[in-house]
């Protein structure tokens, strides 16, 4: 329950957001803690040591209530640097709640020497940007899929933590696994797969980024989704970075 102590909200979902728990715990032993997620994923990798609560909020104004009701000291922002729209009512709900908000946005990954990217801007450009009857690695996650049920000549590999429910709207090849942060091991797996081409979502950070690099290992086409508009600042890069801006 609320109280004196401070209270931070979290809105997660990814790495980012679990390491911070654990850098605000270490850096506020008596604070309290509550960790958001969406509930997309039955089986989520929790942080310890603080409150977890899943679902929805009601849009902004039912995320400003709660950070009233819930007494909250600052919000948190380290959702994914797609979620434009939890991001967008985070900003609202905290000027209405007169809360603190802070942003944590992960830097982009950038194109090197090697990578053959095609940037798009959006889920349907990268559709379109496929060549007839290729075989891509669609790592979008399975609220991203169904645009390319419009491409019946495609032959896709899906990865997922589980298995989707309803099953997808198109035939798809389908790994349940999670990434891996190695890149020899999904280096193999893309060659496996015969892959032609992956495509993704400029999501940046390090947990992911093995299978830019295996792509690029094994020179393949990158179909890479732009990013949206930023939060509204104050924005941070790094987990130090929002532990040094709640500072006392």
């Amino acid at each position: 329950m609320p109280g004196s102590a401070e209270t931070f909200l979290v809105l997660g979902g990814t790495a980012e957001a679990n390491r911070l728990v654990a850098a605000l715990r270490a850096a506020r032993p008596d604070a309290r803690i509550v960790l958001s997620l969406a509930g997309r994923t039955t089986t989520p990798v929790l942080p310890a040591d603080c409150a977890i609560r899943v679902g929805g909020f009601g849009g902004s104004d039912g995320l400003a209530a709660y950070l009233t009701q819930e007494s909250v000291t600052c919000l948190l922002d380290a959702t994914h640097p797609f979620a434009a729209g939890i991001s967008r009512n985070a900003a609202r709900a905290a000027e209405v709640a007169g809360t603190r908000r802070i942003a944590l946005v992960r830097p982009p990954w950038v194109a090197e020497a090697g990578d053959r990217w095609t940037s798009v801007a959006c889920l349907a450009g990268a559709r379109d940007a496929l060549p007839a009857n290729a075989r891509p690695f669609l790592a979008l996650g399975r609220q991203h899929l169904s645009p390319f049920a419009a491409r019946p000549d495609l032959r896709p590999v899906v990865r997922m933590i589980e298995e989707p429910e309803p099953p997808l709207a198109f035939p798809a090849e389908i790994v349940l696994a999670r990434p891996s942060a190695d890149v020899a091991d999904e280096a193999a797996l893309l060659a496996r797969l015969a892959v032609t081409h992956l495509v993704c979502r400029n999501s940046g950070g390090s947990a992911s980024f093995a299978k830019i690099a295996a792509a690029r290992e094994l020179g393949l086409p990158v179909i890479m989704i732009d990013r949206p508009p930023e939060p509204a600042p104050p924005v941070v890069r790094t987990v130090e970075e929002m532990i040094a801006a709640i500072a006392p």
